[in-house]
């Protein structure tokens, strides 16, 4: 929580300055801090409330400066720049609600020296952006800059250097470690918990074991994964990831709220771990060799075999892998079985959304009448693995093209009767008055930059050559032939905004530029979809939300040609 200090009223400044004096700048400044692994919270570790504390401690004591708001990054990596955090952070700088940034120490801003030397030499100082590392004693308002930038980048390659000896060196001591069969991970399976006397051994959990014993009973009985989530979810069960949560093991919200899915129970009785044998090294990436994080085929995966006790006798493990088999040879079997009906192609990817909690609609396909007839509808994912969770959606993607060509088909009407208008406009004796007029100003601008630039260059050779001026005349039209110039220019620069401004006002408004190439379409299409729909949501009882892009665009093209033709649209 941000804390008060003075306040500096920025619109009533003090009416009386004791002559000579300075006006001081006063920096709104924003505090960023990260950690690479998620926030234990253990006393004397470096965490982000120690972070948040330090920083907000040196903003108030500064005279110079505002607190505006701490950015932080929790258990996200230093050696790349794409974090949310520090997004939101860059986002409100752009924005200008931030012009100083105040870190701890420059490897909790980054570890990547040629990143981070980007934002110090350039990005930063472009957008007139004051950067303090405390530890480091840095801050760029004071520090010595030679002609190769700051010194201090220096100690990001030593950063990074140490990063990726560290990745290297830890990588290969955990790789030992799978091997010996020993626990490397943060959180244990769930059923199991590590052992109170050694961390690198697992043992059954008395409060989960019992539910993964129940998951594979339910599942040997035949009840299917997404019956089994149900299940779980109905009677309050925790999922995974939130049993950590409200356990303490993380502190990181989004698993606040998490529940049971499909596919977490279907990975679960796939776990050899719950029958005693260690599965480690699913995921592969390393640092220090430059490869992100891939997942590895089964077959390169470290398994240890009976390396602690099993929840899960070995004969229902067998059985319920023996059904998952079944089940994936039926799934191949009837793989294509319809591809006679062929394929259409979903063009609303990524564009519909449940109204009530915010999910994308997945796309199903149905065969009808004997597969004699497919046909495509929309439901909420969120409802199909917690019925209570989210109300029913079910739309038909027929129905929903339909509602959705209506509206488009408006829009690109209304796009084409608007461009007529626009042309109209353009051709009356007024527009022509109105853009002429401009044109003469443009010129008459232009020849006073020109005659004002010759004048300037040719003031210093009647100076120096011809002796016509003494040194204070020569000075002093310099400073007249400087100010007409800047002057000229800026009344270019002015006309050149009203030229740009006419034109996004009519021909060139992005609404209709986006409308111009469906202008002859006769129905929906996923080009025309994703360049005019921005979102669509479904609600329970099927009514549909369409928000269209360009819309601002749209009111401004509609408020200028009201104004100009007294046309309301």
């Amino acid at each position: 929580m941000a804390r008060t200090k003075r306040k500096a009223n920025h619109l009533n400044p003090p009416e009386t300055l004791e002559a000579g004096a300075a006006k001081q700048r006063i920096y709104r400044a924003g505090g960023y801090a990260r950690l690479s692994v998620e926030d234990s919270g253990k006393p004397g570790a470096d965490t982000i409330e120690s972070q948040k504390g330090l920083i907000e401690d040196y903003i108030e004591n500064q005279a110079d400066m505002e607190f505006c708001g701490m950015y932080c990054d929790n258990g996200q990596t230093g050696v790349n720049f794409d974090r949310p955090g520090f997004e939101k952070l860059m986002q409100d700088v752009r924005a200008g609600k931030i012009d100083c940034i105040v870190v701890k120490d420059l490897s909790r801003f980054g570890r990547n020296y040629r990143e981070t030397g980007n934002y110090l030499e350039r990005i930063f100082p472009f957008l007139d952006v004051r950067f303090v590392a405390l530890a480091d004693s840095f801050d760029t308002l004071t520090a010595e800059r030679t002609g190769d930038g700051y010194i201090v980048p220096l100690k990001n390659i030593i950063n990074e250097v140490y990063s990726r000896d560290i990745s290297r060196k830890t990588g290969t001591a955990l790789a030992v470690r799978q091997r010996r069969g020993e626990f490397i991970g943060s959180w244990a399976a769930y059923g199991y918990k590590k052992c109170a006397d050694d961390p690198h051994r697992i043992e059954p959990d008395a409060e989960t074991a019992p539910v993964v014993r129940e998951i594979f009973h339910m599942r040997s009985q035949g009840m299917s994964y997404r019956k089994i989530a149900r299940e779980l979810n109905g009677r309050g069960i925790p999922a995974p990831s939130r049993y950590h949560y409200l356990k303490g093991d993380t502190k990181c919200a989004r698993y606040a709220d998490v529940v049971w899915q499909m596919n977490v129970v279907k990975q679960m009785l796939s776990n050899k771990v719950y029958i005693g044998h260690m599965v480690q090294g699913r995921k592969y990436e390393s640092f220090y060799e430059g490869k992100k994080q891939r997942v590895l085929p089964e077959t390169e995966w470290t398994v240890v075999y009976n390396t602690h006790e099993p929840v899960v006798d070995e004969s229902v493990f067998s059985a319920v892998q023996k059904m998952a088999e079944e089940q994936r040879a039926a799934y191949q079997e009837r793989l294509g079985k319809y591809d006679a009906l062929g394929h259409t192609p979903g063009i609303l990817k990524k564009l519909v959304y449940c109204a009530d909690c915010g999910r994308r609609l997945t796309r199903y396909k149905s065969v009808t009448c004997s597969g004699k007839k497919k046909t495509y509808f929309y439901m909420c994912p969120k409802h199909a693995e917690d019925p209570g969770a989210c109300p029913k959606k079910y739309m038909p993607e027929d129905s929903l093209l339909e509602i959705l060509w209506d509206t488009l088909k408006i829009q690109i009407e209304q796009a084409g009767e608007m461009s007529g208008e626009i042309k109209n406009i353009r051709a009356s004796a007024g527009q022509a008055d109105a853009d002429a007029a401009l044109e003469r100003e443009a010129a008459a601008a232009a020849q006073e930059l020109k005659r004002a630039q010759m004048l300037y260059d040719g003031l210093y050779p009647v100076y120096a050559v011809d002796r016509a001026l003494t040194e204070h005349e020569y000075m002093q039209m310099r400073r007249e032939y400087r100010v007409r110039i800047e002057q000229a220019e800026k009344a270019l620069e002015i006309i050149e905004e009203k030229k740009k401004e006419r034109a996004a006002r009519m021909e060139q408004n992005l609404w209709l530029e986006a409308c111009a190439p469906f202008s002859s379409e006769t129905g929906i299409t996923e080009e025309m979809a994703h360049a005019l729909i921005s979102r669509v949501e479904v609600s329970a009882d099927n009514s549909i939300t369409v928000r269209l892009r360009w819309q601002d665009e749209y009111r401004m093209l509609a408020d200028f040609l009201e104004s100009e033709k007294g046309v309301a649209l």
